[in-house]
């Protein structure tokens, strides 16, 4: 690819050529999709702001990758991390962490502060199970937990939530709360600047203490068509992007020069939700009729070219409560025969998808097809990232009213109860965009967070996926693979959710 092609390519994207051009130095490029955020732990957007976290303010835990098993293991930040019982999670922190700006030592009261903010903030569902924090010593204290809850170690205290903030910064913000200006920081690597819409630079801490950064910047560039960034890529602008699935067997049999491919896990699971209330749409054997008339092989096959695993539901496989089948097939003739008997005909529908996913969008276009053989036309609507994660939330205005049908991909974490937060009844007109609500299925969430009997809890993580299916508002698509392109110049290092790790990232 021409470097003036990429430049035209790059200033369509918003995005100046000198912005992407290499620099010198240990410098590494990663690109992202999204400009960033709120990185505050308690109102965080999630995913790849958590990467900025991670390399910017301390956490007690993270995930342990090198077993067969996730698991989770103590952070750089302390020298004791124990389940003393199951209800009793005990810390030390390591002495001599300073936050940045002059606000002293890393302490045992910061930690109390974060967890304890987070039970009024955005991700306050997570903390359930939390009954009380407590300070033990200046670098040490306890977490008390209302019952054992076999997932708080690697859904929360492995994420971004349990980032650990500064009390006396925070404190001194008036709405006790921050964006992208993170008042103090303690990590290997602090924000150095931020250019909207186009990058966001972490630089090597000169005050910490510990394992030292390995690259002097990082450059977090924003380049959210998944295209332009391969492009970039293949230009030598970037050092390691995520790729999209279609395009994994083409770098597979002919990978650019001096690069690699990294698998981080598959825990995405996307699906075609439809709006309950809407009036086209509020006939069960409408959604029904939908659910067998869209062949999902075939947008598998054609679309994903194959590499996206089959979905029967939201529980990727390979996780507690995976589904082996799901209850609707591909059959046109019963979807015929359910629209007639709703007494429905010239039925038109739209589909909103996101712009620049190339896949998502060839999919729309074999739904439409799919349809269009049941006598349904159905009208694309592609939006622009923004516009789209607002589509069907209630607090970002009154578009959910006329949602009908939606592509849809969110990520989930290792264990199953992180899939399933976003479908019970207080999330309604917010991240549940179908709008149901079941009290079978919220009684039954609500149970398998106290439980530790895996059994058990995969019978419930199966029972609440029927509950979904039965609704006829999901029509299960694939989990698709977390697949980053590297230059073998790097050693990459990225979690099985896809959020790069920024402070095990080295050169190779």
């Amino acid at each position: 690819m021409a470097g003036s092609a990429l430049t035209a390519g790059f200033g369509a994207l918003g995005l100046s050529s000198s912005v992407l051009l290499a620099q010198e130095g240990s410098v590494l490029r990663a690109r992202i999709q999204r400009d960033m955020e709120v990185l505050d732990p308690a109102y965080m957007i999630g995913a790849q702001e958590m990467a900025i976290q991670y390399a910017t303010m301390p956490r007690l835990a993270e995930l342990d990758l090198s077993g067969d098993a996730v698991t989770w293991k103590p952070s750089e930040f302390v020298t004791r991390l124990e389940l003393a019982s199951p209800t009793r999670i005990e810390f030390d922190l390591k002495p001599g962490l300073t936050w940045s700006n002059d606000y002293g030592e890393v302490t045992a009261e910061d930690v109390v502060y974060s967890y304890t903010r987070q039970l009024e903030g955005d991700w306050a569902k997570r903390w359930a199970a939390m009954e009380s924090i407590e300070v033990t010593g200046t670098h040490s204290g306890a977490i008390i937990l209302k019952h054992a809850y076999a997932p708080f170690m690697t859904v929360t205290m492995c994420t971004g939530v349990a980032t650990v903030v500064c009390k006396a910064a925070v404190e001194e913000l008036d709405e006790k709360r921050f964006t992208l200006n993170v008042p103090a920081t303690c990590g290997p690597y602090y924000i150095s600047e931020h250019i909207q819409r186009q990058k966001l630079t972490l630089s090597a801490n000169p005050d910490w203490s510990g394992t030292p950064a390995d690259f002097t910047e990082i450059e977090c560039i924003v380049v959210e068509d998944g295209n332009a960034g391969e492009l970039a890529f293949e230009a030598g602008e970037i050092d390691i992007t995520k790729i999209e699935s279609a395009s994994i067997p083409r770098y597979e049999e002919n990978p650019p020069e001096n690069a690699g491919i990294f698998v981080a896990g598959n825990l995405q699971y996307a699906w075609v939700g439809m709006n309950t209330e809407h009036p086209k749409l509020q006939d069960i054997r409408v959604r029904q009729a939908i659910q067998r008339a869209i062949n999902t092989d075939s947008i598998r096959q054609i679309a994903f070219k194959g590499v996206a695993a089959e979905a029967h539901g939201i529980v990727p496989p390979g996780i507690l409560g995976s589904r082996k089948e799901h209850g609707y097939a591909y059959d046109p003739k019963a979807a015929k025969a359910l629209l007639a008997e709703a007494g429905v005909e010239d039925l038109e529908l739209s589909i909103v998808t996101i712009n620049n996913n190339r896949e998502r969008l060839l999919a729309a276009q074999i739904m439409q097809q799919n349809l269009a053989a049941i006598g349904v036309t159905l009208n694309i609507q592609p939006l622009e990232s923004g516009q789209f994660w607002g589509y069907g939330r209630e607090s970002k205005g009154d578009a959910w009213k006329d949602s009908q049908l939606w592509i849809m991909r969110f990520g989930g974490n290792v264990d199953p109860s992180d899939y399933f937060q976003w479908f019970i009844s207080e999330q309604k007109g917010n991240w549940n965009w179908e709008r149901w609500t079941d009290e079978e299925f919220d009684t039954l969430y609500t149970k398998a967070l106290e439980l530790t009997d895996e059994e058990e809890r995969r019978e419930i993580y199966m029972r609440l996926q029927e509950i979904m299916e039965s609704t006829g508002a999901y029509i299960w698509l694939n989990h698709e693979p977390e697949a980053f392109l590297y230059s073998k110049s790097i050693e990459p290092a990225v979690d099985p959710t896809g959020v790069y790790l920024f402070a095990d990232i080295a050169p190779a």
